[in-house]
């Protein structure tokens, strides 16, 4: 008699549970990493600690006319570290930005008191001569293949070399003639030298200026698609011209947004001070650089912002006006830059491989 066995049933196994399903994204990363990730994330904990730090050190920057002072200095180099930086991102930066400058305060001083005529002549006459050095070094760099290094240094030099010596051969001295009683330099001075009472306290005109410069150039970056082409040409160049980008033309336009930003500032420079020394301006580029820098933009290009550069100008105006109202020595400011700029550089390097790190 023969059995038949009895088939039990089958028991299944439960599978291990594996990965979580995410239909092909990767889970989203922490917030705190997100906003690592952000150019000027480091730059603005950086400035806020320089800030509580001459708070402390230094009681009359509490003062409201003190802060005022403070920011007057920021912007002074911000409005032109913002170009500067947006260069930088294209991939690019130009050493002649500080005697640039100079060249155009001189340019607007001396061709209205040479023709006696009104002092907007001279204004219109300067911005064209800046965008024209802007051009220049724009369109030899890419014509060229040089590296704006170079192109930048020999443009540093000859303009060097002119503020100096067409200004003794037309002045007879180092410093342009003084132009505050002619035609037209009161409302000049109203756009780009006045100030305004705010609960007492006088405020120049160029911290607004500074701002709006600064809500224009992040707008830019963020929402145009010119903004999109200074990220490209920054990263490379050679595939963003494969998908259609006119790197020539961002190029070109960058150099000129810094001629933009010197006339800028030499405007304001010439219309608050009356007259303008041939000699200055050396060494301000490196200024410039160093808030951009500062700011989150790398020298290799592709990646920044426009409002880094914002808070790495405020670090530099804290800390010159912050030495004086300490009574230090004013001689270590240039210390504190480094510093400061080695620092900064060193922190948005960690903030980069964190916010990237899985």
């Amino acid at each position: 008699m023969s059995v038949t066995p009895h088939a039990e049933p089958a028991v299944t196994t439960p599978p291990a549970p594996g990965p979580e399903q995410t239909n092909g994204r990767t889970s989203q990363r922490p917030l705190a990493l997100r906003l690592l990730a952000r150019p000027e994330v480091g730059v603005l904990l950086g400035a806020v600690a320089v800030y509580v730090f001459f708070l402390i050190a230094a009681p009359p920057v509490r003062d409201g006319g003190s802060m005022a002072n403070v920011l007057y200095q920021s912007s002074t180099i911000g409005i032109m570290a913002l170009p500067v930086a947006l260069l930088m991102i294209g991939g690019e930066f130009d050493l002649s930005a500080g005697v640039a400058v100079i060249t155009s305060a001189l340019t607007a001083a001396m061709l209205s008191f040479q023709l006696t005529t009104n002092v907007w002549v001279g204004v219109i006459a300067a911005l064209i001569v800046s965008l024209a050095v802007g051009f220049f070094n724009g369109w030899v760099m890419v014509r060229t293949g040089l590296p704006s290094f170079l192109v930048t240094l020999g443009t540093f030099l000859i303009l060097q070399g002119a503020n100096l010596a067409v200004t003794k051969l037309i002045t007879g001295n180092v410093a342009s003639d003084d132009i505050s009683d002619m035609d037209g330099f009161d409302q000049a001075r109203e756009l780009f030298a006045s100030s305004f009472a705010v609960g007492g306290v006088q405020v120049k005109i160029t911290i607004v200026w500074w701002l709006v410069f600064a809500a224009l150039a992040t707008w830019v970056l963020l929402r145009t698609k010119y903004g999109n082409w200074i990220f490209a040409v920054g990263g490379n160049k050679e595939s963003a011209r494969a998908v259609g980008v006119p790197v020539t033309f961002t190029k070109i336009s960058l150099f000129m947004l810094v001629g933009f930003g010197a006339w800028f500032v030499g405007m304001h420079q010439l219309f608050s001070f009356n007259t303008v020394q041939s000699g200055e301006g050396v060494g301000q580029e490196l200024i410039y650089i160093a808030a951009a820098v500062i700011g989150g933009c790398l020298l290799t290009g592709g990646y920044g912002s426009a409002i880094g550069p914002v808070f790495g100008a405020f670090m530099f105006g804290m800390v010159q006006q912050g030495i004086v109202y300490a009574g230090w020595n004013p001689d270590w400011f240039k210390a504190f830059l480094g510093v400061m700029l080695l620092g900064a550089t060193l922190i948005n390097l960690w903030v980069s491989r964190a916010a990237t790190r899985r």
